[in-house]
C-alpha cells in the first residue's frame, strides 16, 4: 500500500460502521481498517479539538435543547467521548468528575447522563475505556511477539523497562551483544503495534526511532500491520513488518 492508497482508504474510514462494510467489500482485514481508522480518528480530532472548543457553548446550547451528545458526536463526526468532554466541562463539571462518569456511567448524577454516557461509551470504540483497552493489549501483544521471535533465535536482550531511566531514549529491546542481520549491524528492536503511514513514520522516526541510532547505533522498527511502500528508508533504520518475523535467522 502506497501513501495514496492509504490516505483513499482512510477517507473512507470515517465511522466505525464503515469497517465492516470495507470488510466484507474487500480483502483487508478488520484489525486492520480499525487501527487506519483509529489513525483518522486520532488525527483529525487534534487538528480540530479546538475548534471544536471553541463552539462548545453553542453546542451545549443543543444538548440542552434535547440533541443529545452521540447525536452531536455524529453530526460534528467527531470522537464521541471528547466531544462530550468537552460539552461536559463547559457545563461545569471538571475532567476528573467526567472521566468517572465514563468509567462508571451509573455512577452520573442523573438519568439523562447516565443514559447518555452510556451511549457515547458504546458509541466510541477508541476513547472510551474499552476502545484504549484494544489499543493497549495491542501494544502489549506487539512486544510479546517481539520478544518470542528474539528468545526463539536465541537473541539476548534488556526490555525496555529493564534500561528505563539508564538512557534518555529507550527502545523496545536492547540487545545485550550487537549482531548483524540481513547486512546491516543491529543494537535495538523497536515493536509498533499499528500500521505505519507516512506521518506516523515521520513522527516516530524523529522522538524515537533517530534518537536510538544516536544513542545504541542502528537497529530494527517492526509496524506489525505494515507500512507504506513508498516512504523514504533513513540510515541506520531497518523497516520491517510480520511477515519478516515469519522466518528465524540462519544459525
Amino acid at each position: 500500500m502506497n501513501t495514496k492508497e492509504y490516505k483513499e482508504l482512510a477517507n473512507k474510514l470515517i465511522f466505525p460502521s464503515d469497517i465492516g462494510k470495507i470488510a466484507r467489500d474487500s480483502s483487508i482485514g478488520r484489525e486492520l481498517l480499525l487501527i487506519i481508522h483509529t489513525q483518522r480518528v486520532t488525527r483529525d480530532a487534534t487538528r480540530r479539538y479546538y475548534q471544536i472548543q471553541n463552539r462548545s457553548r453553542h453546542l451545549l446550547a443543543d444538548w440542552r435543547r434535547g440533541t443529545t451528545l452521540t447525536q452531536l458526536a455524529r453530526r460534528e463526526k467527531f470522537p464521541p467521548v471528547l466531544l462530550s468532554l468537552i460539552l461536559m466541562r463547559e457545563n461545569g463539571m471538571n475532567r476528573k468528575e467526567f472521566w468517572k462518569y465514563v468509567r462508571d456511567p451509573k455512577s452520573a448524577p442523573d438519568k439523562r447522563l447516565r443514559r447518555e454516557i452510556l451511549e457515547v461509551v458504546r458509541e466510541d470504540i477508541i476513547y472510551s475505556p474499552a476502545g484504549m483497552d484494544v489499543q493497549y493489549l495491542r501494544g502489549k501483544k506487539g512486544e510479546a511477539r517481539l520478544n518470542e521471535w528474539l528468545d526463539r533465535n536465541n537473541i539476548e536482550y534488556r526490555t525496555e523497562d529493564e534500561i528505563r531511566g539508564e538512557y534518555k531514549k529507550t527502545p523496545d529491546n536492547l540487545l545485550k551483544t550487537p549482531m548483524e542481520i540481513d547486512g546491516q549491524m543491529v543494537h535495538w528492536f523497536e515493536s509498533k503495534a499499528n500500521f505505519g503511514n507516512a506521518q506516523e513514520m515521520r513522527r516516530n522516526n524523529k522522538k524515537q526511532i533517530i534518537p536510538y541510532t544516536e544513542i545504541f547505533g542502528p537497529g530494527i522498527i517492526v509496524y506489525w500491520f505494515g507500512f507504506v511502500d513508498d516512504f523514504d528508508p533513513v540510515e541506520g533504520i531497518k523497516t520491517v513488518d510480520a511477515k519478516w518475523f515469519m522466518k528465524d535467522l540462519d544459525k
